[in-house]
């Protein structure tokens, strides 16, 4: 009697769901154990973190008087006063920043990816912006200070500081616009040159629009991160309690400098205009993380 080979190759065949051995569920457990620890152990301090502002700064922020005075004329045992002056000199010297880093930083990061690519000057500017990435923000204050101050002979103002945030902002655009444009597909691009269109207004038009979602979003993710540096004000600007428009001469307040002032008081009250301050600043940053977000999704490309 022969047997059929189909029937001898069924019969030859595993069970489609093999017993899982002892060593593979304790591997995967383990790993599980794992990963949940770290977990664990990365969040607890960030939440030990958000619960200590909390609870030594969100008393001052419900003062009538917190976002709308100044802290002039308070002596450093006063209760009372107000951020106004520091929230005026951060908005303004991160805005300032962000005039000058965004565009310099889009250019440049449209010259390596659509021009440059393998020339000898795209990996000099490569190099260079790697460099600039992990560049200290004392380094860049005291760089600023040199140059602006001690060579040009300017006054130490709210605009140093800036220009020196802009160096710490500059990468982060750079690297940002990089990537966003590396994920362009080339047939956009290719579909252009075939219509006849300049390789410059294919970028306008094209490249930049389909990038733009995440080129903002990492606009303002980088703005968040130097709004919070205190080395280069420590260097770059005096600490004024008044409110202060003048970019470009006297003393400017922000945030960050008023974390370090008050905490340097060594009093009550200064302790509880430090945590208010600092609570400020959290919110201040979460907001521009909420309007990056908020800009991604709005500006992203639609599809069916």
């Amino acid at each position: 009697m022969r047997t059929d080979t189909a029937d001898v190759e069924q019969l030859a065949t595993p069970p489609a769901f093999q017993r899982i051995s002892f060593g593979r569920k304790f591997k995967n457990n383990l790993a599980t154990t794992l990963f949940g620890a770290a977990f664990v152990v990365a969040v607890v301090p960030l939440l030990w973190v958000l619960w200590t502002l909390l609870e030594r700064g969100l008393k001052p922020l419900f003062s009538s008087t917190w976002w709308m005075n100044s802290f002039n004329g308070l002596l450093p045992n006063d209760f009372g006063g107000g951020i106004n002056h520091a929230l005026i000199g951060t908005l303004l010297q991160g805005l300032v920043c962000a005039i000058i880093s965004v565009p310099l930083g889009i250019m440049v990061g449209v010259y390596l990816i659509e021009y440059g690519r393998e020339s000898r000057f795209a990996r000099i500017a490569t190099f260079m912006v790697d460099i600039l990435s992990g560049l200290p923000s004392i380094v860049a204050g005291l760089f600023i200070y040199a140059l602006w101050i001690t060579t040009f002979g300017f006054s130490r103002s709210g605009f140093a500081v800036a220009l020196s945030l802009v160096l710490l902002m500059l990468p982060v655009v750079v690297r940002v616009t990089e990537t966003m444009l590396l994920i362009v597909p080339d047939e956009l691009r290719e579909a252009s040159y075939a219509l006849g269109v300049p390789k410059w207004k294919t970028i306008l038009r094209i490249v930049l629009p389909t990038a733009l979602s995440g080129i903002l979003t990492g606009v303002m993710l980088g703005l968040a991160r130097v709004l919070g540096e205190t080395a280069p004000l420590l260097i770059l600007v005096g600490y004024s309690s008044s409110i202060s428009y003048n970019l470009f001469g006297g003393e400017m307040a922000s945030l960050p400098l008023v974390i370090y002032m008050e905490r340097s008081t060594g009093t009550v009250a200064g302790d509880y205009r430090m945590w208010g301050a600092a609570l400020t600043l959290v919110l201040v940053i979460m907001l521009i993380n909420l309007v990056a977000s908020l800009l991604s999704r709005l500006l992203a490309i639609k599809t069916k």
